[in-house]
């Protein structure tokens, strides 16, 4: 890797990992380590773990990024990206350092930690979809917009294994901003990751940010063949919202214009540009926020924040009644925020998983930064564009901010002086055990298609502190689910978890997979697996299985034992496997393709036990 990117979410247990291999010094080319999750300090065992990642990276060799200083993605954008250069990230939405021309994809935190160390990311190679865009966006339609239409079009299960790359005459009429708006919420579909071209349009951002020096040019060759092509005519997109429960539940504002809410965001990693917060100023300034409406905005980054200051949009935000939160992830995974019971909340964010906001049975719309601010001063989700002459968006005469919330670390001669400290929660990481040859396992629990890492390892406040601590993380898996499941998995010893279609979509969450192997999970079999957390299960020791015939899954039931024979020599040989459920003597197929690499990585327990081996395969 060229870059990695760790968050305050995942990088405790990567930083752990990359400890636990034995690595003396980061070796990677530039390490970035941000606080933007958990940046409330309202419990010690966040601050602890604020304290443990800035001095493991002053003592390794990361750049810190303090709390409050922006989201990982955006900060990374604004200070390092580089057109050209590969970034590795702990989280999901590292794609959109694609919108400035990186190859940019999030991985698992051991992949991450192994990275950290100098090593290679190994992965399927994707199909390459090259998605042609012309046209310009109308009024009142935004690139949140692009990437709904496609969510609407696709579903979050159509970018499985691919890669989409932008072109078209249509590139060139999208801003960086709102380039990587689109590149981060592909995350959305499911994509390995979105690139942009790296053109004049970049330069020019690169130099509003006084790191022109950086820019480089990236294009796609002339002759390049793509696996396939998807059209979009950005001239026919109109305003969309997601309606709750998932992202690609699209539907044009108008079907749901008039659905009263109480609350009203604009923000995260997706919606929280100069773009964003200058449109939504535009709308606003002058009127007052809905009077039953809470309307919170949260810039992407300190730096964004600065210039808002300085060049008054600030001023006129409050006066109309807008909140400006801290320049952090906040509401987007349930940490600040949160919405009444049976509220509905309308949020310029990326995803509206169900129970994700906070709170279960949440009502969360996803709508672009314009359909936020138009239903900020109505009450009720409002097209925009009744709303007379759409702002028109200028950029200040620079990004020139300042540079206080990065902390560089120690040159390596002074190092090795420096305490990594680790508060009472931060607990060694736990080795999984090796594959055994024969399998006889219960199903703890059977559920249906679509299930998200919240849904596993759920988001919040209450369990996100424990971000560092395995085995009481572990405690929350499938909590709202099921409260029973963790009782029912330690009486049982372990067993197994069947499942539908793309189980474990939505966040890079490494915990829905290490909470898992702590109760001594051995198997997920489903029907077919989300990339990152399917990765996540190999890196973690735990067999992703996938039913051969999808109509098996309907012969399981809850509390049933399955049997595999065998269990260890045909995954080695990478043969399918033969499954008897005792219950009722049904037999049916299931396999496991794998690479070499993940092969060997599974045998062995997962990928931290595989290092501490020695091992090496072939990929």
């Amino acid at each position: 890797m060229d870059q990695v990117l760790l968050t305050d979410t995942n990088g405790p247990m990567a930083f752990l990992q990359f400890e636990a291999m034995g690595f003396p010094r980061l070796r990677a080319k530039r390490v970035v380590t941000y606080i933007d999750h958990n940046v409330y300090q309202v419990d010690s065992r966040n601050t602890d773990d604020h304290r443990y990642l800035q001095t493991a990276s002053a003592r390794y060799g990361a750049i810190f990024s303090k709390p409050g200083n922006g989201i990982c993605h955006q900060v990374h954008l604004e200070t390092f990206s580089v057109p050209g250069e590969f970034v590795l990230g702990s989280d999901s939405h590292t794609p959109l350092c694609g919108g400035a021309g990186m190859l940019a994809i999030g991985a698992v935190g051991t992949d991450v930690a192994g990275a950290m160390g100098g090593g290679p990311y190994w992965l399927p190679m994707p199909a390459v979809v090259r998605v042609w865009l012309i046209g310009q966006l109308g009024p009142w339609v935004t690139a949140k917009d692009v990437i709904l239409e496609l969510l609407r079009r696709l579903t979050v299960k159509g970018g499985g294994g691919r890669i989409f790359e932008f072109g078209g005459p249509g590139v060139a009429t999208l801003s960086v901003p709102q380039r990587a708006t689109i590149a981060n919420m592909g995350a959305e579909l499911g994509l390995t990751t979105s690139v942009f071209p790296s053109d004049e349009a970049t330069r020019e951002y690169f130099k509003l940010l006084g790191r022109e020096s950086d820019w480089r040019p990236v294009v796609g060759d002339s002759d390049a063949e793509y696996d396939d092509q998807i059209n979009l005519d950005l001239s026919k997109i109109s305003p969309l919202v997601a309606l709750p429960g998932s992202p690609d539940r699209v539907v044009p504002v108008g079907e749901v214009a008039g659905t009263a809410v109480e609350q009203v965001m604009v923000g995260s990693c997706t919606n929280g540009s100069w773009e964003d917060m200058y449109a939504v100023t535009q709308v606003v300034k002058g009127r007052k926020i809905h009077p039953s409406v809470s309307f919170i905005l949260f810039p992407r980054s300190h730096r964004i924040l600065e210039v808002m200051a300085r060049e008054g949009l600030v001023a006129d935000l409050l006066a109309a009644g807008a909140v400006i939160s801290e320049s952090t992830c906040g509401a987007c995974p349930g940490l600040s925020h949160v919405p009444a019971a049976g509220a509905k909340s309308l949020r310029a964010f990326n995803r509206n998983f169900p129970g994700r906001s906070g709170v279960k049975d949440d009502q969360v719309y996803l709508c672009s930064s314009l359909v936020a601010a138009a239903s900020a001063l109505t009450g009720v989700i409002s097209d925009p564009r009744t709303h007379g002459a759409p702002p028109v968006v200028a950029f200040p005469k620079s990004f020139d901010a300042s540079s206080a919330g990065l902390a560089p670390p120690a040159v390596e001669a002074e190092a090795s002086s420096i305490e990594v400290i680790k508060g009472p929660n931060i607990q060694p990481v736990p080795v999984g055990k090796p594959v055994e040859e024969a399998l006889t396992a219960s199903v703890l629990l059977k559920i249906g298609d679509r299930i998200t890492t919240d849904d596993i390892s759920p988001s919040g406040v209450q369990a996100l502190v424990f971000r560092s601590n395995i085995p009481a993380l572990a405690e929350f898996c499938f909590k709202r689910l099921d409260p029973d499941f963790v009782g029912r998995a330690k009486a049982a010893g372990g067993g197994m978890i069947v499942a539908g279609e793309t189980y474990g979509q939505g966040s890079s969450r490494e915990s829905a997979a290490s909470g898992l192997m702590a109760l001594g999970v051995r198997a997920v079999l489903a029907k077919s697996f989300a990339r990152i957390h399917r990765a996540n299960l190999i890196n973690w020791g735990i067999v992703p299985l996938e039913f051969e015939d999808p109509g098996a899954y309907a012969t399981v039931e809850q509390g049933d034992r399955l049997r595999i024979e065998g269990f260890r020599s045909r995954l080695a040989s990478r043969e399918s496997l033969a499954v008897v459920n005792e219950r009722s003597g049904a037999r049916f197929v299931v396999r496991c393709p794998l690479t070499g690499r993940e092969r060997d990585i599974l045998l062995a327990g997962g990928l931290l036990a595989h290092t501490r081996s020695g091992s090496r395969a072939p990929a």
